[in-house]
């Protein structure tokens, strides 16, 4: 179940609209080129209703990702590439304060929406003050305190320093406010003809397909692709079908063995990509509760387990391997390791575990491991029945401690107990997802921070595992709310040092935001080469991505 969750330079207006145009560095033209294809974005998530409110993640326009062709970001950003400088979109400037509860924004002149409008700092303004004074549209939860404009310019104030929020303060986007402010109820309201200032606009609906069309008033020039056609797959194999066969050119779907899968049908063009982001996947482990209470049997685990071969048998290989002993994805996390890890790896090491449980009072009784107290030390594996990848890689783990005396069982569940089970507290082990962001703050935060601690048997929203440390808690605080980069720096070491030395989860493999795309009819992908974003089709880069695109040389 490798979807469930996949589901940060200026860039001058006249290179933009030199790629818009097609007129590519190296002079193709419309003859020698395959300048008039559609382009078909899928997705493998079935039947679609007539919705385009981008603010609903379950209307057509979000789970196709249209939405992002239409409506546009105030700034693009580059979640992997998180120290990149964010790239101007609709604001062409912007400026934080010292301490990050305030940014000031300049909107870009020249911006007209679909209807012929010009887009103004009011806009902006309007589209996140609709953030602010309802919750249900406030998805991100970002503390709003005030807004207000000055000329071209938008100031926004936050309760709270929002340094680790950054991204998510960029990256939002914009509405409007002559459509919006007419809607009763803009968290239901259908929109099916959006209004945007986005490089496309809705042509047609039908639950075939959603065609868009180039805005002929678009801010950056006239896109590559003359016409875009989003269609919605019943499932994962419908899609690869489509991918395969060439019927779609860009999307996302798992993929097993893609090489041969899908690669192999047309090795010049098919291309997937899946750089990581700073989240991951971990194993939490419930440190109120034995054998994991104990740091000893936690440091043993994390000694035995083989990334590798997480990577390449239980994700097929499309997930990138952990690497650092941080936890840190490579080589997006490579620019936050403390100094003290650089270059340290993660490695097998059976008998360095062993040592560390025996230096710890634990034994062995023939083969099987007794804690200090002389219980048999055995545990249980727990995740959702389906989600095969995760229940490999517990598998592997399961595997991977026989080696020291213990025995682990891998049980499977239903899905809403397991989501129930992980917020209370109620499992041994299990595998779950971090959240990415702007800095590491989040994927640390998801997994140790005390601010996140309620007790067993109370839903927890993070921290799934109970862990407790103070030293951690306050440099996770610190990171987040000091407007000192050296003080962060030595907050975020302190952070590694709790993660390294008292295991409070086990780092499992990076987790990409992957994609499939064709290069035969259009080039200018996200690619490892020019990694200028992250490659999928249903995020505010998709607009980026679109003006990049020309059409690829015969």
């Amino acid at each position: 179940m490798l979807n469930r969750r996949l589901t940060s330079a200026a860039l001058g207006l006249a290179a933009l609209a030199l790629v818009a145009t097609g007129c590519s560095a190296g002079g193709a033209t419309a003859s020698t080129t395959t300048a008039g294809q559609t382009l078909t974005i899928g997705m493998p998530n079935g039947s679609q209703t007539d919705n385009s409110n981008p603010f609903m993640n379950t209307s057509s326009a979000m789970s196709l990702g249209y939405a992002f062709a239409i409506y546009e970001p105030l700034v693009q950003v580059n979640p992997i590439q998180p120290t990149q400088d964010p790239v101007p979109w609709l604001a062409e400037s912007w400026k934080w304060s010292d301490d990050f509860t305030s940014i000031t924004f300049t909107i870009r002149d020249g911006v007209k929406w679909s209807d012929g409008e010009a887009l103004t700092a009011k806009d902006v303004a309007y589209s996140i003050s609709l953030r602010k004074d309802n919750d249900a549209l406030n998805t991100a939860a970002l503390p709003y305190k005030d807004v207000a404009t000055e000329g071209k310019t938008v100031t926004v104030t936050f309760d709270s320093s929002q340094y680790v929020n950054q991204n998510k303060v960029l990256n939002l986007f914009v509405v409007p406010e002559h459509i919006w402010s007419t809607i009763a109820d803009p968290t239901t309201d259908l929109n099916q003809k959006p209004i945007g200032s986005g490089p496309y606009t809705l042509k047609s609906w039908t639950p075939q397909a959603a065609i868009l069309v180039p805005n002929t008033d678009y801010w950056g020039g006239k896109p590559a692709v003359p016409e875009l056609r989003y269609t919605s797959y019943n499932d994962n194999n419908a899609l690869t079908t489509a991918l395969v066969n060439g019927d779609a050119q860009w999307g996302w779907t798992f993929i097993a063995d893609y090489e041969n899968v899908y690669i192999s049908k047309d090795k010049d063009h098919n291309t997937f990509w899946a750089p990581a982001g700073l989240g991951i996947d971990t194993l939490y482990l419930n440190t109120e509760t034995a054998p994991f209470k104990d740091v000893a049997l936690r440091k043993a685990l994390n000694m035995v387990i083989d990334r590798a071969a997480v990577h390449t048998t239980a994700t097929s290989g499309v997930f990138p391997q952990l690497e650092s002993i941080t936890g840190l994805p490579t080589p997006a996390g490579d620019d936050y390791v403390a100094s003290a890890y650089a270059g340290k790896k993660f490695a097998v090491d059976v008998d360095g575990a062993k040592k560390v449980l025996a230096d710890a009072g634990y034994t062995l009784d023939g083969s099987t491991l007794k804690d200090p107290s002389g219980t048999a030390v055995t545990f249980t594996l727990t995740d959702p029945t389906g989600w095969s990848d995760y229940l490999t890689s517990l598998q592997l783990v399961a595997d991977a401690v026989k080696p020291l005396g213990i025995t682990a069982t891998v049980e499977g569940m239903n899905a809403d107990a397991w989501f129930t089970a992980i917020a209370n507290g109620d499992f041994q082990a299990t595998m779950h997802w971090t959240d990415s962001g702007a800095t590491p703050w989040d994927m640390y935060s998801d997994i140790m921070d005390g601010a996140q601690y309620v007790a067993l048997g109370e839903k927890a929203n993070w921290n799934f595992g109970r862990f407790q440390d103070a030293d951690a808690t306050k440099a996770l605080a610190t990171f987040a709310t000091s407007p000192d980069e050296a003080t962060r720096k030595a907050a975020l070491d302190t952070v590694q040092k709790v993660f390294v030395e008292q295991v409070p989860a086990i780092g499992m493999v990076a987790r990409p935001t992957a994609a499939e795309y064709s290069t035969k009819n259009y080039v200018g992908w996200p690619s490892a080469d020019d990694p200028y974003n992250q490659p999928q089709p249903t995020g505010p880069q998709a607009s980026q991505i679109l003006m990049k695109l020309k059409p690829a040389s015969k």
